[in-house]
């Protein structure tokens, strides 16, 4: 039960830190000043205006009694009096009836205190609250006629309510601003922080990083920036190794070829010959490994368009296109082209059909490459994006091929933010899927 509540309320809570962090300065002050508000109009204001307005219906029911055994003189005189010194308009109506409709407001508190002292006093009466802005008419049941007050409202409530809302009111808005003023420079670093490890973590380039804010995440993110630098020194130096060794190969690669020529016995000469192919394309898919991750500046591209000219280079009748649609991707223009040339070299290898479809989501470009190959086994499908990896099927059967295609693809795409999948096709081949974030 607790679990549950828990999980209900913190899918309730916002996610972001800034929010969170300004929800528990908020919730106290709100909390405070409700409370404050709650106290001041049940014990001071509410029972202020309950002894007002018993005052002012006390004094009518006193003036009501004594115009009863007053004559005309004194009743003119007395309601002169009540004038003077109570503030009350008072007048007879002969021969008139009390109003039918009622203009009394329920969610008044000043008609609801009203309404409750006249019944303690008078069986008939009437008023009205709204039809004038300083003044309540209340008129009361008097032998053939009704006597009409014209009761000033400050006598029966007290004006100071509002005065008192808005100097509640302005310092909680005041602390909760200046609370959102600390709390985006509390935030800023942490979300610069968060930018800076996203873009490194797509294989961007990342300017120099200044850490700032708080200590412990000015110290988190001079943590972040020394990592960052050793994961770089670490893919340089790997890279550098892997082009100094395919460099240098090339060399001793390159004697042979011309030793080759001098045998006389050509049998020999071809078979050495096709060895010394093979090691130049194992060499050529070591260099296209460790170029894999060159600094190469993002930039918005049209990636329908790069899909079609891609597909218009292969010159080949088997491979078919879907694309409806303009899409654009902020990346690596170079990377992603790449990409697309691994996969349909490795599907143009295995297959004689190729569809290979683009699409738009909410929050992702999805493509989708489609063969009618022998596919690749379920087993095997997340080794076969691990580097120099190969099975002994019929997808790996070229002894040309170091297992480095899909892997440098893989790489590619999940240095953009993105993910690649590979399932079974409705042809029962390879289908190759690739989510980007855009």
């Amino acid at each position: 039960m607790f679990y549950g509540l828990n999980k209900f309320i913190k899918k309730l809570l916002p996610k972001r830190l800034f929010y969170r962090s300004l929800l528990i300065v908020a919730v106290p002050i709100i909390g405070l000043q409700l409370t404050i508000s709650i106290v001041f109009f049940d014990s001071l204001w509410i029972k202020t205006n309950k002894g007002m307005t018993n005052s002012v219906v006390s004094e009518i029911f006193t003036f009501t009694e004594a115009y009863k055994n007053e004559k005309d003189y004194n009743k003119q005189k007395l309601t002169d009096l009540y004038y003077q010194n109570f503030r009350l308009s008072i007048n007879y109506l002969e021969n008139e009836k009390l109003s039918k409709n009622v203009s009394e407001r329920w969610y008044s508190p000043m008609d609801r205190t009203l309404r409750r002292e006249l019944k303690n006093k008078f069986k008939y009466y009437w008023f009205d609250t709204l039809s004038y802005k300083e003044t309540v008419d209340l008129k009361i049941k008097y032998q053939d006629g009704i006597l009409q007050f014209l009761i000033p409202k400050d006598r029966i409530t007290n004006s100071s309510a509002r005065l008192f809302g808005l100097w509640i009111t302005l310092p909680a808005f005041l602390l909760i601003f200046i609370a959102i003023i600390f709390l985006k420079n509390q935030t800023r670093p942490i979300i610069s922080l968060a930018r800076a490890s996203e873009k490194f973590g797509r294989g961007e380039d990342v300017e120099e990083f200044r850490p700032s804010g708080a200590l412990e995440i000015r110290q988190a993110g001079y943590e972040f920036d020394k990592m960052r630098k050793r994961i770089t020194r670490h893919l340089n130096q790997r890279s550098e190794m892997l082009s100094g060794i395919s460099h240098d190969l090339r060399t001793p690669l390159t004697r042979i070829k011309l030793q080759l020529a001098f045998i006389k016995d050509k049998e020999i000469s071809k078979k050495l010959s096709n060895d010394v192919t093979e090691m130049e394309k194992m060499l050529n898919e070591y260099l296209q490994f460790a170029s894999s991750s060159s600094a190469e500046k993002t930039e918005t591209f049209d990636l329908s368009d790069l899909l079609e000219s891609t597909v218009i280079k292969y010159e080949r009748k088997e491979i078919t296109t879907d694309i409806p649609e303009r899409v654009f991707l902020d990346g690596r223009k170079n990377l992603i082209e790449r990409c697309f040339n691994n996969l349909i070299d490795n599907s143009i290898k295995y297959s004689t059909s190729i569809l290979i479809s683009l699409k738009k989501s909410a929050n992702s470009i999805i493509i989708i490459i489609d063969d009618d190959g022998p596919g690749i086994p379920e087993n095997e499908r997340e080794n076969v994006l691990k580097p120099f990896y190969k099975i002994d099927k019929s997808r790996s059967d070229s002894k040309s091929s170091v297992g480095l295609g899909l892997s440098i693809a893989s790489d590619i795409i999940r240095s953009h933010g993105g993910n690649i999948s590979l399932e079974r096709s409705p042809t029962n081949g390879l289908r190759v899927t690739i989510f980007l974030p855009f």
